[in-house]
């Protein structure tokens, strides 16, 4: 194989690779690679990205902690147009900010016919009606501090959709195409449900650089950003303008350089062993 072009396989079974995800995940370190072995296996897009963009994806969910599984709904790598991203699910948005001992309460879900009779335009508070059908009209995503601050955020399901036209070039791709490619397609509901917490957390939530409210700061950063040296930068957004935001320093993330490719890397056909003792 070319040197230049080394397999996922063979970065994650070079020594210096292998420590440093045991440096972020300790005795859970072979089950977090053999999972991201698991996922490029199993999706034939992310065979297609570069092994550096996956690893500094799965580089970022292993320093928030959080599993790549994608039936467990925490985190995910997704592929677009050959570069691999950090995504956060809504778990994974509940997860580090219960972790930040802040919150008593943080939910998101759909809202059927009638269940919102109205929105106080003073105070944003949403007075509950009666369910009169099973339609989902919109979703909504509810938290409270333990200081007893509360706050809600609504949107309809219109919104969202608008929502995923403007800030996601490969759902708008979808809607001109008439494909059902991007998640937006695919899996409506969890993005909806990510979409109105996140922007409840990233509007009213605690976002501060202590140490508890840290991982909660950077994953709202690195959420849908492919991770480069110069920091998080962002392929699926608006116009297709590729934004990069430098890294956050409120958290010790993996770079690119903690993923530099090794001297000596083994061949591919010398890993399938070693995965399968993982």
């Amino acid at each position: 194989m070319n040197k230049e072009t080394p397999s996922i396989q063979q970065l994650l079974s070079s020594p210096q690779i292998k420590r440093r995800f045991e440096e972020l995940l300790d005795k859970s370190a072979p089950s977090f690679i053999s999972s991201i072995l698991t996922i490029c296996r199993s999706n034939s897009k992310l065979k297609e990205c570069s092994a550096n963009s996956i690893l500094s994806a799965a580089g970022i969910a292993a320093a928030l902690k959080l599993p790549i599984n994608p039936s467990l709904g925490f985190a995910y790598i997704v592929p677009y147009k050959g570069q691999a991203s950090f995504q956060l699910g809504a778990k994974g948005f509940i997860q580090l900010a219960m972790r930040s001992g802040q919150y008593r309460t943080l939910n998101s879900g759909a809202v059927r016919e009638g269940q919102i009779a109205e929105i106080d335009f003073v105070t944003g508070e949403i007075i509950r009606g009666e369910k009169i059908s099973e339609e989902i009209v919109g979703y909504v995503a509810y938290m409270e501090l333990l200081n007893g601050f509360k706050k809600s955020l609504f949107m309809t399901v219109d919104e969202l959709y608008t929502h995923a036209e403007k800030y996601s070039q490969s759902y708008a791709y979808d809607v001109r195409s008439g494909r059902k490619s991007s998640v937006w397609s695919t899996n409506f509901d969890a993005m909806a449900k990510k979409t109105v917490l996140k922007k409840l957390l990233s509007n009213f939530g605690v976002i501060s650089i202590d140490q508890q409210s840290a991982a909660l700061a950077t994953a709202l950063q690195a959420d849908q950003a492919v991770i480069t040296e110069d920091g998080f930068r962002y392929i699926d957004n608006e116009h297709g303008e590729e934004k990069v935001v430098p890294f956050s320093d409120v958290i010790d993330l993996p770079t690119a350089e903690d993923f530099d490719e090794p001297e000596d890397l083994p061949d591919d056909d010398n890993t399938d062993s070693e995965e399968k003792n993982d």
